[in-house]
């Protein structure tokens, strides 16, 4: 893999286990939009990015800071590593030969932690357009890139401060809320939040369903998505009929098919639940 840094952009050849498309599309960030000739453009660390692919060839524009690239795509993660020890069955060697350039990001636990209390019974379309009003009418103006304003997440503070109905306005529904109720309890618990990642997975599990709105699927994205805690694998409506139709039978609950998952992948059982949602979700696979 060789860096170019140059003015306002890096530039990585002959990078591995890397794919725009697989890692923006897999379900697990939602301020990352498609431009027009196929690159991405979104927010990080309050700076606006663009993305192009070309091959094993990458641009991240609009930034100059290679730290911040290699810490939010993971990229001292071996990839390669993990695929092999994940390619045990024949399912699993199809959904990673598919979905071979997912990474998991490097996401803020506090965006986070509102984002997917925002995805709880909700559609991903739905999702990006809440947490684009919650940004527009909360966090900072940034820039405007390619003809589309940018601004920064909301901070517990803002949202702590919010009057309820502004919240709502923003088409939070009845989550407005639990929203102002979660920045509020932030603000007090900040560093017991960004301490999850040191914890043991069952501690942080039952620390996160402490708020009202976080339930076992929200909480265990959360602790995957940013957290670092890999070992983890949700369940969602799509995870269950993929799971029921490659797997198990169609009668499994919920609990059972994220014990079976969480032993048959093991360490690796979130990056699994990624492979598996891309390959099927692309497929149509469980529909």
């Amino acid at each position: 893999m060789d860096i170019i840094q140059e003015k306002n952009k890096i530039i990585i050849q002959d990078i591995r286990d890397f794919d725009v498309n697989h890692i923006f599309e897999c379900g697990q960030c939602f301020r990352w939009n498609k431009e027009e000739d196929g690159s991405y453009t979104g927010v990080v660390k309050n700076k606006v990015i663009n993305v192009f692919q070309d091959g094993t060839r990458v641009e991240f524009n609009n930034i100059g800071d290679y730290e911040t690239i290699k810490e939010y795509f993971d990229l001292d993660t071996d990839y390669g590593a993990v695929k092999e020890a994940l390619s045990f069955d024949q399912i699993m060697q199809e959904a990673i030969k598919f979905g071979y350039g997912i990474r998991i990001l490097r996401q803020d636990e506090w965006e986070t932690m509102i984002s997917f209390m925002i995805s709880a019974n909700n559609r991903i379309p739905m999702i990006k357009r809440v947490i684009e009003n919650l940004s527009a009418c909360f966090g900072d103006y940034i820039c405007s890139y390619r003809g589309k304003d940018y601004y920064t997440f909301p901070t517990a503070e803002s949202l702590a401060n919010a009057p309820v109905e502004r919240i709502f306005e923003c088409k939070a529904g009845f989550r407005s809320p639990r929203i102002k109720e979660a920045a509020s309890r932030f603000l007090k618990e900040r560093e017991t939040i960004y301490n999850i990642k040191n914890m043991t997975y069952d501690e942080g599990l039952a620390y996160l369903k402490t708020y009202n709105g976080i339930g076992d699927k929200v909480a265990n994205c959360i602790l995957l998505f940013s957290m670092r805690h890999f070992d983890t694998f949700p369940v969602d409506v799509w995870i269950r009929r993929i799971m029921q139709t490659l797997y198990l039978s169609k009668d499994t609950r919920d609990k059972d098919i994220k014990m079976f998952a969480e032993e048959k992948f093991g360490q690796y059982a979130g990056l699994a639940q990624q492979y598996l949602f891309f390959y099927a979700r692309e497929n149509k696979i469980g529909k």
